[in-house]
């Protein structure tokens, strides 16, 4: 009770000496807690944040219960365990600081997003859908990267620039068997195509099913570095899956794609809005089209 006394005494002490820099300072350092554990916890990085959770507070509390060996022995574990957690997870390391270098680290960290029209980001949802939906009747394999806030410039320059706007026509063109960009992956950037035949980082997750091909690890690869979307159409089965932060969502109807995309990249309501607008666009087309074909 006395401790507990002192240590209220000595906080009331303290206050008066918090500077604005000092709250600040600790805002920052929240703010960067945050960050960091978002970025990990969701890749396969936290095993390294267990590890290193687990060693402090073994050394805490073999300190406090005064046991001394396990104490020298957890110690030294931590002197010489850092140098190979650095050794035994590089990959997930590697991925992490990936992200973070990423200038898309820097718009989240400030709260900044892309300039990519609701509209623009629907239309390219509903074409992706509907070329899904035949290449997955055809037995077509694809890989289709929707970017978010990550920056995929890196991969997409591993690839053949195509800046184009987004059809299924174009899309089942790149991927057609015998063209020379199907076996890569492409990269939707902005509501349109920026790259294809792109190759993609594999994934070294062994919880993945042993009867995945390159296809997969690579889609689940690209989500594991970056917090892109990826559309995955296999070869073999037809079925479609979509990987998200390094995990895989598999066989999924077109429909239940179709709302994954909505819900992942531009929200329930902005789609509904986005939808009106596009049928009314169409409207407007189909309404021209019969003007010019009446009075030609």
């Amino acid at each position: 009770m006395k401790e507990i006394q002192e240590f209220f005494s000595n906080l009331r002490s303290t206050f008066p000496t918090v500077s604005v820099t000092d709250i600040l300072d600790i805002l920052v350092v929240a703010v960067l807690i945050y960050y960091v554990i978002s970025l990990i916890w969701n890749t396969s990085a936290k095993r390294i944040a267990k590890a290193i959770i687990f060693l402090l507070v073994a050394t805490v509390v073999t300190e406090l219960l005064n046991l001394h060996t396990v104490n020298y022995l957890v110690d030294r574990v931590m002197q010489l365990g850092f140098v190979a957690l650095v050794i035994v997870f590089q990959p997930e390391l590697r991925r992490l600081l990936e992200r973070v270098g990423g200038k898309g680290f820097v718009r989240g960290f400030f709260g900044l997003s892309g300039n990519t029209s609701s509209m623009d980001q629907t239309e390219a949802i509903n074409e992706v859908v509907e070329a899904c939906e035949a290449m997955s009747r055809e037995r077509v394999g694809a890989l289709i990267v929707f970017e978010r806030t990550n920056s995929l410039e890196t991969i997409a320059a591993s690839g053949t620039r195509v800046d184009a706007s987004v059809s299924q026509e174009l899309i089942r063109n790149i991927f057609f068997p015998k063209a020379s960009l199907h076996d890569g992956a492409m990269i939707l950037h902005n509501g349109r195509i920026e790259a294809a035949g792109c190759v993609l980082p594999l994934s070294d997750n062994r919880t993945l099913s042993t009867d995945l091909g390159t296809r997969h690890r690579a889609g689940v690869g690209v989500s594991e570095v970056s917090d892109a979307l990826v559309v995955i159409v296999s070869e073999e089965t037809g079925a479609i899956s979509v990987a998200e932060e390094g995990m895989l969502k598999r066989h999924l109807a077109t429909q239940t794609l179709k709302k994954l995309l909505i819900a992942e990249l531009i929200g329930e309501e902005v789609e509904k809005n986005g939808v009106l607008e596009i049928l009314k666009r169409k409207g407007r087309r189909k309404g021209g089209d019969d003007d010019e074909t009446a009075n030609p």
